[in-house]
C-alpha cells in the first residue's frame, strides 16, 4: 500500500513525497482511514511505529477547509494535541509543520519552563492546531489566553506516560473544558487498567488499532547481552566507547542520580556526554537533546520517562547501562534505534542483581538475548568469577560496524589485559 491509496489530498501527498515517504506504516494504514471518516480512535502502538503521522496526516486533511473567524477576528483553536513532555510536544509540532507545509493552517506548541509571553503573542495572532503539555495549558486557560470551546479534534498522546508522570488529574480537568461533541484520538503504548478506564470515559464507539504489540522487538535491531559485575559497568561502557564507529549512543539508567554519575565518569575520561531527566530544567533538557541530535554531544544518558519522545534520525546504538525493572520498558528503550526500516544495535549490561529482570524480559519478548562474552569484563553467574582469557586470537569485529568489519581499534591498557573484540560470532 502507498500513501496515494489512502485518499489523501494532494498538498499533503506532495509534502510526504518531499519528506521521502511513500509507504505508510501498519498503524498509519489502519488509523488514517478511520480518522478521515471522523471516528474516535483507540490506538495502542509502541514507540517508533509512525504514530504521530498516523494522526497528524488525517487531522491536517480534516482541518484543511478554513473555518469562519470568531467575531473578534481571531481564528479559533480547532484541534488540541495533549502530550506529557516538552520534547514530545516539539516533535509533534515539527511533524505538523512538515506534513502541512502546503496548507494554510497555523500550529503552535506551548509548554512550561520558558517565558510564556511569546506563546501568548502567538495565540493572539490565531492558531488552528495547538500542541500542549498539561501544566502550561492549564496556566494559559486560567489566565484567559486560551479557549477550547471550538475544539473539533482532541488527541491524547502517550497516555501511559501521562499516568506515570502524574498528569491524569490535569488531563481530566482539560477534558471538561472542550466540547462534548468532538472527535477524540487516544494513543498509548501500554494499556494498564487506569488508562483503559480513562479511554472508556472519553471515547465514543471508537475504532481500535493495535500494531507491533509491546512484547515485540524490531527485527532491524541487533541485540546483545553483556554479563558484568556491577562495579565494572563503567569500565565496560568506556571500553565499548573506544570504538569510534559508535558516533553517538543513547544510554539508559534507572535513576536520575545514576544518569548524572555516568555522565560524570564519561566526561572524566574525555567522552562528551550529557544527561536528560526529570530534575533537569526544560531548557537544559532541550539543549542536551539538541546537542545530541547535532552530534555536538556523543553520548546522551537518559532515564525512561525523560527519554520518551527522543526521536533522533539514524540513531544506531542504544545501551542499557542498567536493565529496566519493567520488561515492557526494554522494548521501548531499544525501539529508539532501528526505526524507519534502518538497522540498529542495542547493548544491555546485566549484573547479578538484575537476573530476575532479565528473565522477565526474555519471557516478554519470547527469545533469549544473545550473550556477548568477548570483552574484558565478562563474568559467570556463579559468584561472577571472571573467566580466563581465551587462549586463541579471535577474529575481530567492531562495535559500530554491523557488517562485520573491524576498525582496528584495540582496548587501551588502562582497562586491563588487552583482549580481542568479537561481537559478531556468537557461535564461539
Amino acid at each position: 500500500m502507498l500513501f496515494t491509496d489512502l485518499k489523501i489530498i494532494k498538498p499533503i501527498l506532495d509534502a510526504l513525497t518531499e519528506e521521502g515517504y511513500t509507504k505508510p506504516t501498519p498503524i498509519q494504514q489502519q488509523a488514517i482511514p478511520h480518522i478521515l471518516e471522523g471516528k474516535d480512535l483507540l490506538g495502542c502502538a509502541q514507540t517508533g511505529t509512525g504514530k504521530t503521522a498516523a494522526f497528524a496526516i488525517p487531522m491536517l486533511q480534516l482541518l484543511a477547509k478554513p473555518k469562519t473567524m470568531e467575531s473578534s477576528g481571531q481564528r479559533p483553536i480547532r484541534a488540541l494535541i495533549l502530550t506529557p513532555t516538552r520534547e514530545l510536544a516539539i516533535q509533534i509540532q515539527d511533524s505538523f509543520n512538515a506534513y502541512g507545509r502546503h496548507l494554510r493552517l497555523k500550529n503552535l506548541v506551548v509548554f512550561g519552563g520558558v517565558n510564556q509571553n511569546p506563546q501568548v503573542d502567538a495565540l493572539r495572532r490565531g492558531v488552528d492546531i495547538l500542541v500542549a503539555t498539561p501544566g502550561r495549558l492549564l496556566d494559559l486557560i486560567s489566565q484567559g489566553h486560551i479557549r477550547l470551546n471550538e475544539i473539533e479534534i482532541f488527541v491524547l498522546d502517550e497516555a501511559d506516560r501521562m499516568l506515570d508522570m502524574g498528569f491524569v488529574h490535569d488531563v481530566k480537568r482539560i477534558i471538561t473544558k472542550i466540547p462534548v461533541k468532538r472527535q477524540t484520538l487516544f494513543f498509548s503504548a501500554t494499556m494498564p487498567d487506569e488508562i483503559q478506564s480513562l479511554a472508556n470515559s472519553i471515547l465514543k464507539n471508537p475504532e481500535k488499532v493495535e500494531v507491533a504489540p509491546v512484547s515485540s522487538t524490531a527485527d532491524t535491531i541487533e541485540q546483545s547481552l553483556f554479563f558484568v559485575a556491577k562495579e565494572n559497568k563503567r569500565s565496560l561502557l568506556a571500553y565499548i566507547l573506544e570504538d569510534k564507529n559508535i558516533e553517538t549512543a543513547l544510554v539508559f539508567t534507572r535513576t536520575k542520580h545514576g544518569a548524572d554519575k555516568v555522565v560524570k565518569e564519561l566526561t572524566r575520561i574525555g567522552v562528551s556526554a550529557e544527561a536528560i531527566h526529570g530534575n533537569k530544567s526544560q531548557n537544559a533538557r532541550q539543549r542536551a537533546l539538541s546537542n545530541f541530535k547535532n552530534r555536538e554531544t556523543r553520548i546522551l544518558v537518559a532515564t525512561d520517562i525523560a527519554a520518551r519522545g527522543i526521536d533522533v534520525d539514524e540513531l544506531t546504538h542504544v545501551i542499557n547501562y542498567e536493565l529496566p525493572n519493567v520488561a515492557e520498558t526494554y522494548v521501548h528503550r531499544i525501539g529508539r534505534t532501528g526505526r524507519a526500516g534502518l538497522s540498529g544495535t542495542s547493548f544491555s549490561f546485566c549484573d547479578a542483581e538484575e537476573m530476575s529482570d532479565l528473565k522477565d524480559i526474555h519471557k516478554l519478548i519470547g527469545k533469549q538475548i544473545p550473550v556477548n562474552e568477548h570483552h574484558p569484563y565478562h563474568t559467570t553467574f556463579s559468584g561472577f568469577v571472571k573467566r580466563p582469557a581465551p587462549q586463541q586470537q579471535r577474529p575481530q569485529r567492531s562495535f559500530g560496524n554491523r557488517n562485520g568489519g573491524s576498525n582496528g581499534n584495540q582496548p587501551k591498557k588502562r582497562f586491563g589485559a588487552e583482549k580481542p573484540r568479537n561481537f559478531g560470532n556468537r557461535a564461539q
